[in-house]
């Protein structure tokens, strides 16, 4: 059971939670819930008050560069160098992760996510969410991360971007790429899940498969269970 306390207040409490490779985990819950808390635990941002954590049969520990072999994370707002190009950044962020590409391969990520090649060698500076999104996840390609966390994805973009991201992330899964992302995407989540938690109060209270549930009911469930 992971649990994670500040002083008196505990913020996680008693998580159990197994995810199986090539899943995609969506985890639902109010601002506060404990969703972001939960993500850097997984990442070995904080370290846990209690429990034990493990990624790819490795436990995660804080400031260990190991799981993060294999592990990749896009927050809600994606962290990139604007003076750079989109295929400048993903070259660079490759080579910190001990991979090395030539630059049709490169190109061939930022394809793979969905990136107009007019796009590839223009500074991010102009790039919307949507791209600069489909760069962190060609680095995560590039990576061949295993597991990828993501922060609300699909906060900020239109419909069309939602469902193109959509797109990807099945693609991902049919990769065998594991996502579990934190988000308030209700929709969303129904239509890409292959399982749904909600979080109240740092406590995972409900485990759902979108199989069984429409994205009215899971709105319901979801507003009379926070």
């Amino acid at each position: 059971m992971l649990c994670k306390q500040y002083g008196a207040a505990m913020v996680l409490k008693n998580l159990n939670l197994s995810i199986q490779q090539g899943e995609i985990y969506c985890l639902l819950g109010q601002n506060g819930a404990g969703k972001t808390t939960t993500i850097n635990l997984f990442l070995g941002f904080i370290q846990a008050s209690s429990g034990k954590i493990y990624v790819n049969n490795t436990e995660v520990k804080i400031n260990d560069n190991l799981p993060k072999e294999f592990i990749s994370y896009i927050p809600e707002v994606v962290q990139l160098y604007d003076n750079l190009s989109g295929i400048e950044n993903l070259d660079y962020f490759s080579r910190l992760a001990g991979k090395k590409y030539n630059t049709a391969q490169l190109a061939d990520f930022l394809t793979e996510t969905g990136l107009q090649k007019n796009a590839h060698h223009k500074h991010l500076k102009g790039y919307s969410k949507g791209m600069r999104q489909k760069v962190a996840i060609a680095i995560a390609l590039a990576k061949n991360a295993k597991v990828i966390f993501m922060d609300e994805p699909t906060s900020g973009l239109d419909p069309m971007a939602t469902d193109e991201f959509s797109r990807i992330v099945n693609n991902l899964k049919q990769q065998g790429k594991t996502v579990f992302m934190a988000t308030h995407d209700i929709f969303n989540a129904v239509n890409i899940a292959s399982t749904i938690g909600i979080m109240k109060g740092g406590e995972l209270v409900q485990q759902i498969n979108p199989k069984n549930i429409t994205a009215v009911e899971l709105q319901k469930l979801y507003l009379e269970t926070v």
